[in-house]
């Protein structure tokens, strides 16, 4: 040894095999930047141009995220077991299809004046974005429990990351439906949305519990993952603006395509009731969201300090479906004061956005945010496997 490093630890190569899915997080804050942005209940043209400038920004550091992965475990195949058996690693998968929906909500938004292609190009990504989310729902809770073997003081708020995407795709999947020109086309995002929904929230509620209850015993995690307290907001405000959008949605068209068209009932009731009952579960949502952002912030104050990683990204998503969660309950209550706190949320966001922007480029510039715990197994299962042969 002349003291010189193995080449896949220097350069480029360095930089493909550390680079973990916990990447995709960097996609899901800057696609909820633009959806905020552009979604601003005192907004101007001007401001829409900031909001379409993050748009594209998050697609070309989607696409170079989709290339970088690609070639990881393609130049390294190995890579892909280690991943998912790491306990914390493995949980980010979920981030890919989470990142991919802010821009399917963006094409809706931006795209959809230029031609029903556009639209139909969302609806064919929505598609593609349900398999990976509800795989990743149903399929990883499988390594969690067979290979992880979580012990229940050292658990964290990222075993909701796997549960999450489906919420997330849900909610895209009201804005989608309500922007697809064909009804009986929207009806069946419509309905897959709900039972998608109701997959994503329900577990996602299962693991906040188990969550409360570890908190209750332990209380608060590690310095290193403190940022993971803010991780229970996600599903909560994704979900409150999902069921919203969803029942704004069936009220148009649940009496457009009679779809719940039961004798002796009326449809334009049954979507009244699918529509009130959404803004009630979405207020409902909004306020367990709310306690969990004042013990998030508590949390935070009191282990000051704590080191930045890659799980800052993790303050910037919640925060911002919680924001659009806001936003929705002020236009379906045409509600000033919920528009002022739109307004308050969606700029402290992005002055967040902007504080872990820059300490993440920091970070990559010299190099030391480039780290991926699971390579340390795929050493020992290599020097192992050395020893191994040399008896």
């Amino acid at each position: 040894m002349n003291g010189k490093l193995p080449k896949e630890e220097v350069g480029w190569r360095r930089i493909v095999r550390n680079f973990t899915p916990s990447w995709f997080s960097v996609n899901m804050g800057t696609g909820i930047i633009s959806i905020l942005i552009h979604q601003l209940p005192y907004n101007a043209d001007w401001v829409r141009h900031v909001s379409e400038a993050f748009f594209v920004l998050n697609i070309i550091l989607f696409v170079v995220f989709s290339i970088i992965t690609f070639l990881r475990y393609t130049l390294y195949p190995e890579i892909w077991g280690v991943m998912i058996r790491h306990p914390a690693q493995s949980l980010f998968l979920g981030c890919f299809p989470m990142g991919l929906c802010t821009i399917i909500n963006m094409i809706v938004f931006v795209c959809a004046p230029w031609g029903s292609w556009a639209i139909y190009l969302a609806w064919g990504l929505w598609w593609f974005d349900v398999i990976l989310s509800v795989t990743c729902c149903i399929v990883m809770p499988f390594p969690v429990m067979h290979h992880h073997r979580l012990e229940l003081h050292r658990m964290t708020a990222t075993l909701l990351l796997p549960f999450v995407p489906s919420v997330v795709v849900s909610s895209s999947g009201g804005i989608v439906a309500a922007a697809l020109p064909n009804p009986h086309h929207a009806t069946t995002t419509l309905i897959a949305s709900y039972v998608i929904w109701g997959i994503g929230q329900a577990f996602a509620m299962m693991v906040l519990v188990i969550y409360f209850h570890r908190l209750c015993l332990y209380s608060l995690p590690p310095k290193e993952v403190i940022v993971s307290v803010f991780l229970p907001i996600g599903p909560l405000g994704q979900g409150g603006f999902g069921i919203q959008q969803l029942g704004k949605v069936a009220l148009s068209l649940v009496r457009e395509t009679r779809t719940f068209d039961v004798p002796g009932s009326d449809a334009a009731q049954i979507g009244q009731v699918l529509y009130t009952l959404g803004i009630f579960l979405a207020l409902v949502m909004w306020g367990t969201a709310l306690c969990w952002v004042v013990f998030a912030l508590i949390s935070i104050a009191t282990t000051q300090p704590f080191p930045f990683n890659m799980g800052w990204w993790g303050f910037v998503f919640p925060l911002g479906v919680f924001t659009a969660c806001t936003g929705l309950l002020a236009k379906d209550l045409n509600s000033d004061f919920f528009k002022i706190l739109t307004m308050i949320f969606s700029m402290s966001v992005l002055l967040l956005w902007i504080l872990v922007a820059v300490r993440t480029l920091k970070m990559a510039y010299t190099g030391e945010i480039f780290f991926a715990p699971c390579l340390a197994d795929l050493r020992r299962k290599s020097e192992h496997s050395d020893g191994s042969k040399s008896a």
